[in-house]
């Protein structure tokens, strides 16, 4: 976990080398970059420039520090929260930087039964030591080998291209969805497939996770929220002709 605050160095996420005296030479200190699962907490805390130290790593899983590459751990994954803009000393998040991230997800207040216990339960936080793992990193390299079999046919391939394709000639878009984004959109469907027990993507996987993996990647021509982003993109969906 990085807890993402207004002094933080893009040293600090990704790592530093240091002289040691005894060997005479630069040793590099891993940063907490070096992980399977990064959580970013409150990352638009930080100023742009610390933002983009995830840049490489989120998109080629290595790390370079003075000209010299480190690879990331496998599987690797960043997960980040993020205050709304309106709150105090926030920065916004760079095209480049939201794009490396397939999802983009609202959590909004719990339902009141949830909101109860977790008022009733207060401080109480389970000893995260003790916790035991629901799942290894070799299953999880096994799913991610798993999805990526999953068949998509040539149409939903169609289907997709002309959502990619909508988005850019849409009159309320700046900014349309990048080549990323289509390759994003394949992997989250495939992913959604094999979670719904299938072998094969049908239109449905993608009609549920475009807002997901689409919204946060348009610009809109207007000042606006992510909120009418998704909007914008169920509402290009209903207009797409879903293949038979």
């Amino acid at each position: 976990r990085i807890q993402f605050t207004s002094d933080l160095l893009p040293s600090d996420i990704t790592g530093v080398n240091v002289y040691n005296p005894e060997t005479r030479e630069f040793e590099f200190n891993q940063g907490p970059v070096f992980a399977n699962i990064v959580l970013a907490d409150e990352i638009n805390r930080t100023n742009p420039k610390t933002q983009s130290a995830l840049l490489e790593a989120m998109n080629e899983r290595r790390v370079s520090i003075d000209r010299k590459t480190y690879p990331l751990p496998s599987p690797f994954m960043v997960i980040a929260t993020q205050n709304p803009y309106e709150y105090h000393g926030t920065f916004p998040l760079p095209e480049s930087q939201l794009d490396r991230f397939m999802l983009h997800l609202r959590i909004g207040y719990p339902d009141r039964e949830i909101e109860k216990e977790v008022i009733t339960r207060g401080e109480q936080i389970e000893d995260l030591e003790t916790l035991p793992p629901v799942i290894s990193k070799e299953e999880v390299l096994t799913l991610q080998e798993q999805a990526e079999r999953i068949h998509m046919d040539e149409s939903i391939l169609e289907y997709i291209m002309k959502i990619i394709i909508s988005t850019r000639r849409d009159e309320r878009i700046h900014l349309g969805v990048s080549t990323r984004g289509g390759q994003f959109l394949v992997r989250a469907s495939r992913a959604l497939a094999l979670y719904e027990g299938r072998d094969f993507v049908v239109p449905e996987d993608i009609i549920e996770v475009a807002p997901h993996v689409l919204g946060h990647r348009i610009i809109l021509r207007s000042k606006t929220y992510i909120r009418d982003a998704d909007e914008i993109i169920k509402d290009i969906l209903e207009k797409t002709e879903v293949p038979v």
